[in-house]
């Protein structure tokens, strides 16, 4: 049997893949799904951890690996797989993303007309709940085979795995407070929060019982974390975990002091560095700041190989014309363009988008995102790597803390270290106080991340309403608050079904 785990673990690192998931992992009944019978114990692997430090890297392996999988919104749409298809989700909901041309239908529909957010029986809200349960329930079974949501690893590998698994359960939860709750109400029963691996229904907790379980996991990962040096850029550490607080504490209001203490942090680690004006614009297939994980302003991303398998079926497949691509044959993702009307000429970013006004690739990511030198690309496979976070995140985090924590200095210093970057004339930023300054840090949050998913999380954090510019194909010039019925996704028909606990609560 040990002999078997042994192999079977080893698979799951060296493929990314983790084919035993199904058995091991996904073993709740959140979303409906019955419970799967485990070949092996909980006990059993429990103590096997003890013994065995391959048994907790391969599980946190195959946690990671179902963050880039195809298919973990259960479906074989070619929308489905992953994080990075949720960054486009709410990319597009935001209206930052506009889907400027539409050939063969992908997110008009549900995502660009808010059917989804208005019909909770359409497929995207399961996709988008069951995809954030599934890592949930992942990381379930590994806190519990290193000794439970109190348990303290002796052994500092074990350590370090605890400390990956309860900060993926927190990411996890964030992105669901983010896209099932309108803004932090600390009352409201928003969620069920399995916190066991158990495979029983559960009522929806409040906001407030989430956050609170957010900043526990975050902060014990911080505190497991402390002293470990990833093998690759895919692995949470100390820094990302700090990134994901930030994140969780600016989502909920009233902690900003926190917000630009932590990222403050990050920052004056001097692990990572922002991208240089000649990194963010690609004028050729193989040089430019958002392809590959080894940037040195990446903190987390993956290195996507050929063995992965990825091609159609992925953000590169559906953002990036230098793919084999959707936005290569019609359906467009562009900037909106009243974002790009805000960039000045001078600016070094706004080069990163096609600006003849004449083509159909009006505003499409033509110099930002570039995965080959062949418009449609060298190859079916995919090789670009996937981003998740930037330091550049953590200088605009802190910038925002900073202006809304009344420490107007700190948030300028924060903001020109990026723009300095990025245009040749900072001194315009001295003036800015009050909310002037904190509408130019959520400017420059829109147009620094365009494209990477973090410009819902910033409309909401910013209470800010939305306005489609002229390339959208629906809803242009419609005024759009962020805490709009559109804004939210709904609760998925299957877990109203399957849950009763849930059903009676949306009575």
């Amino acid at each position: 049997m040990k002999k078997i785990i042994k192999i079977s673990l080893f698979t799951a690192l060296l493929g990314i893949t983790f084919s035993c998931s199904d058995d091991i992992l996904n073993n709740s009944g959140v979303s409906g799904e019955s419970n799967q019978t485990q070949t092996i114990t909980n006990a059993q692997l429990e103590q096997g951890a003890l013994t065995n430090l391959e048994i907790p890297a391969a599980f946190i392996g195959g946690l990671y690996s179902q963050v880039i999988q195809t298919g973990t919104g259960g479906s074989t749409s070619h929308d489905d797989f992953g994080q990075k298809g949720y960054d486009i989700f709410s990319d597009m909901l935001c209206g930052d993303m506009a889907l400027s041309g539409s050939s063969y239908g992908w997110y008009r529909a549900d995502i660009s007309e808010f059917q989804a957010p208005l019909d909770f029986t359409r497929s995207r809200n399961r996709f988008v709940w069951r995809y954030y349960y599934r890592l949930i329930r992942s990381a379930n079974n590994i806190i519990q085979n290193l000794g439970g949501n109190d348990a303290v690893p002796a052994i500092d590998d074990n350590k370090y795995s605890m400390g990956q698994a309860k900060a993926m359960r927190a990411n996890s939860y964030f992105y669901l407070t983010q896209f099932f709750q309108k803004e932090y109400i600390a009352t409201e029963a928003i969620l069920p929060m399995p916190i066991e691996p158990i495979g029983t229904n559960l009522p929806k907790s409040t906001a407030e019982e989430v956050y609170t379980l957010m900043e526990k996991d975050l902060t014990d990962a911080i505190s497991l974390l402390n002293g470990f040096n990833r093998a690759t850029k895919n692995q949470v550490n100390q820094d990302i975990a700090k990134g994901m607080l930030a994140y969780v504490l600016g989502a909920k209001g009233g902690r900003d002091a926190d917000v630009a203490r932590l990222t403050q942090e990050v920052i004056n680690g001097a692990r990572f560095t922002m991208l240089s004006p000649s990194e963010l614009v690609a004028t050729s297939g193989t040089v430019n700041g958002f392809k590959d994980v080894s940037s040195p302003s990446w903190m987390w991303g993956v290195d996507l190989t050929p063995a992965i398998g990825l091609g159609l079926v992925s953000w590169w497949g559906q953002v990036d014309a230098w793919s084999y691509s959707y936005a290569w044959v019609g359906d467009y993702k562009s900037m909106d363009k009243g974002l790009y009307d805000q960039i000045p000429a001078n600016d070094a970013r706004k080069a990163q988008f096609f600006g003849n006004a004449a083509s159909g690739r009006y505003l499409q990511p033509l110099f930002k995102f570039r995965a080959s030198g062949t418009i449609g690309g060298t190859s079916t496979t995919v090789t670009a790597d996937y981003v998740f976070m930037r330091i550049e995140e953590m200088y605009l985090l802190n910038a925002e803390a900073n202006a809304r924590a009344n420490n107007p200095a700190a948030a300028r210093t924060s903001l020109k270290a990026l723009m300095a970057r990025r245009v040749p004339d900072v001194s315009y930023i001295d003036g800015l106080n009050g909310t002037q300054l904190s509408n130019e840090i959520y400017k420059q949050t829109r147009i620094e991340l365009w494209g990477e998913g973090k410009s819902f999380l910033a409309m909401k954090r910013n209470k800010a309403t939305t306005m489609r510019g002229t390339n959208h194909l629906s809803f242009v010039g419609e005024p759009i608050p962020y805490n709009d019925e559109r804004m939210q996704f709904e609760i998925p028909l299957d877990e109203i079904q399957n849950n009763p606990f849930v059903s009676d609560q949306n009575q």
